[in-house]
């Protein structure tokens, strides 16, 4: 069975502020969705990194999900290939940003 996951990062940073965001930030989001059945953790992970980096977004959420993905089995090696793969049809640039995240995260 996998490791469940848990968030409380909308509560932690927005509960106050933003009670309905927060909820369906920690709960449908990262707790229904994340924890759905169909795909695995990993895949998850790796699917949530292609995306972000589609979008061009390489800011402090896309180091979580590598960190996140690495917790979750993703290799130095896969990850540098699925940045490969994905520059193609998103960006060169985007990789180079991903990679320098990449990098920080798979050298610590």
């Amino acid at each position: 069975m996998q490791e469940k996951i848990t968030q409380t990062a909308g509560r932690d940073q927005l509960g106050d502020f933003a009670p309905d965001f927060a909820r369906f930030n920690d709960d449908i989001l990262f707790g229904e969705n994340w924890n759905g059945d169909g795909i695995d953790t990993k895949t998850r992970c790796i699917i949530t990194v292609v995306s972000l980096m589609s979008q061009g977004i390489t800011d402090s959420s896309l180091k979580y999900h590598l960190e996140n993905a690495k917790s979750h089995g993703v290799t130095k090696e896969e990850i540098a290939a699925i940045v490969t793969h994905t520059a193609f049809y998103a960006g060169w640039p985007k990789a180079w940003a991903v990679f320098r995240l990449a990098k920080e995260v798979w050298n610590d």
